[in-house]
């Protein structure tokens, strides 16, 4: 079964909320970061703008099979070739390591009016 790479920096990261949607496909977890911003959404969860000159975002690599992208895909609202996704899913590559995969992101219109998270953490927020 084919593996995919998805950095994930909310409510699926290990002991958060929603974890319990990716676990029973993870097959490997590797602490990461990406460049961008990240945003308090008001609904218990946040939402990455991808931007280099952003800040450090903090999450985790989780290495996971087509069942596992499938299960994250229903969570995050995301439908291929579809365009008005809740998030889209988008490549992207870690800042510091050898790694690159897909990330769950909002578009920069989509998150104008929600609350930044400087600490570029859903586990510190500010």
């Amino acid at each position: 079964m084919k593996q995919y790479q998805v950095f994930v920096y909310g409510t699926l990261l290990v002991g958060e909320t929603n974890h319990h949607v990716a676990k029973p496909y993870l097959q490997h977890v590797e602490e990461g970061t990406i460049k961008g911003n990240l945003y308090d959404v008001g609904a218990g969860y946040p939402a990455v703008v991808l931007d280099q000159k952003g800040v450090d975002i903090k999450g985790e690599w989780f290495t996971v099979n087509e069942v596992g992208l499938e299960r994250m895909d229903w969570l995050e609202e995301y439908q291929e070739n579809r365009g008005d996704n809740y998030y889209d899913r988008v490549w992207v590559k870690d800042c510091y390591k050898d790694r690159e995969g897909f990330i769950y992101v909002f578009t920069k219109e989509k998150a104008q009016n929600l609350k930044p998270i400087t600490s570029g953490s859903w586990r510190e927020l500010d």
